[in-house]
This record gives C-alpha cells, structure tokens and sequence, in this order.
C-alpha cells in the first residue's frame, strides 16, 4: 500500500521520464492495477508521457528515470529534470546499466550507423549508452528488465514516507532457494548467472528449468570471476561467456569488467 505522510500541503508531485528504452519499465507502473489507484490518491501525476497528456511544471517531489543516455540531447535534459526534482529514482536495466543498447559501447558506432541509415549525417548519437548516475547524482537505483512492479511499489511508499526501500541485495541463487528451486547448474550443468545477478524477478528463468540471463544486474560484491572459471569448467568458450555478462546490463561495472577479461576477438 503507498501513503502519503499526512499534511494539510498538496500531494507531492510524480514525474516519470523516458529516455533512450522500450517503455517495460513506465509500463510496470500501470501493471500495479489494484495499487496503482492508490498510487494515484497519494500523490499528483505531474508528468507521466505513457499515462496521460497532461503536464504540470515543476519542481517534482519525486522523479522516476528510465532509459539510458544515448543522444547529446539526452545527455542535456537529464540534468535539467535532475534540478527540478528533490528525489530521482532510476528503474530499470536501461537507466541504472546502459541497457541492452549499452552493447554499442564495445563496438564502433559509426560501424553501425553507416551500415543501417541510408543517411548516416541525420543521426545524431553519443558513441555509448550509459547509466543516468554517469550523469547526474541519483537517490535510489531499481534493477530490473523490466523492474519487479512490486519493488517498484514499495520504492514509492519508501521515498514518499522518507525511509530506505526494502529491497534484497542477496543474489537469485537465494531466491531459488527460498521457492525450493533446484539449482539448473548442479542438476543439468546448466550455465547461469544466478549466483552474481541480484534478486528481484521471481526466479523466472530457473522456475524454468533455464539459466539465469543477468536481468536484475550484479548482486552486491559479486564474485564474477569464480563464477567465470565454473562456466569455462562445464565447457562455455571464452566468447560464450563474454556474451553471458554482455545482456540486458552489460554496462555495469563488475559484468563490463567480466566481459571484456573474455572478449578474444
């Protein structure tokens, strides 16, 4: 449930802001149904592009982020919305790693632009895809792709009522175990980036029988390396497990890192 503290002052104001993403994250925000009518008592939609056309001026109470830096424009605007606004939260992969389109940062841009517009001088883009705190100062980061709408819920109640969100810094192999998962790696050999990613999705993948993707990002003080050798041990080439830290936050520093220790191109 979110509240509000209560106070004779008007509701405080929610901006949602799209940067450079697919919109899952904003949309996580409307899959809270029930709560989301409490969510709109609480507080006074200012500015939310994906829900509703109307806009109210700053300054914000709170400021949810998603997607990532990718145009000089971007790069611009973050920092204006960053000064109208008392608290930012960034959600999702996009904003708090890069995003998937965080891959181009391994690569040459240019490469690419050349090879896919008939017109490369119209485009107008940075060489990287990065975090909003590569920016600007953030309060409060959320992971996911896309964020766990429950977590997302409680980061509200948490910034609306001044306390720390509650959300588990532990890694996906405990939250396997807390649903009785059995593990895909020791059953099956099956790679998984469990061990590393932090929880937050539900055990999706390996409720699955599948091997973790890395959604939620890297857990708190992930030993990437151990887990590096262990994939190499059950047969994963270099390149493959370069591509495994190189998804949805292939950008965050520990995967980043990992990553480029494989990349034998």
């Amino acid at each position: 449930m979110v509240q509000a503290r209560k106070s004779k002052q008007a509701k405080p104001k929610l901006a949602v802001w799209k940067f450079s993403s697919c919109d899952g994250c904003q949309l996580s925000l409307l899959d809270l149904e029930d709560e989301l009518l409490e969510v709109a008592g609480a507080v006074e939609i200012a500015y939310f592009l994906e829900a509703t056309r109307v806009e109210i001026k700053g300054p914000y109470d709170v400021s949810l982020v998603e997607g990532s830096i990718t145009t000089p424009h971007d790069a611009v605007r973050i920092k204006k919305i960053r000064a109208q606004s008392k608290v930012l939260v960034t959600i999702g992969a996009c904003a708090t790693a890069g995003g998937i389109q965080a891959l181009r940062n391994f690569r040459d841009v240019d490469g690419f632009i050349r090879a896919v517009y008939a017109h490369p001088a119209y485009i107008d883009t940075l060489a990287t895809s990065t975090a909003i705190q590569d920016h600007v100062a953030v309060d409060f980061e959320l992971r996911g792709c896309p964020v766990n709408k429950h977590q997302l819920l409680e980061v509200l109640n948490a910034t609306l009522n001044r306390r720390k969100p509650v959300i588990p810094a532990h890694s996906q192999c405990v939250e396997c175990k807390m649903a009785g998962t059995i593990c895909v790696t020791v059953a099956h050999g099956t790679p998984c980036l469990g061990p590393v990613t932090q929880a937050g999705c539900g055990n999706l993948c390996p409720g699955f029988a599948r091997g973790c993707y890395g959604c939620f990002g890297p857990k708190e003080n992930p030993n990437t390396a151990s887990l590096a050798r262990h994939m190499a041990a059950l047969g994963v080439g270099s390149r493959d497990i370069a591509q495994a830290f190189r998804s949805f936050n292939a950008n965050a520093e520990t995967f980043r890192k990992e990553g480029d220790a494989h990349d034998d191109r």
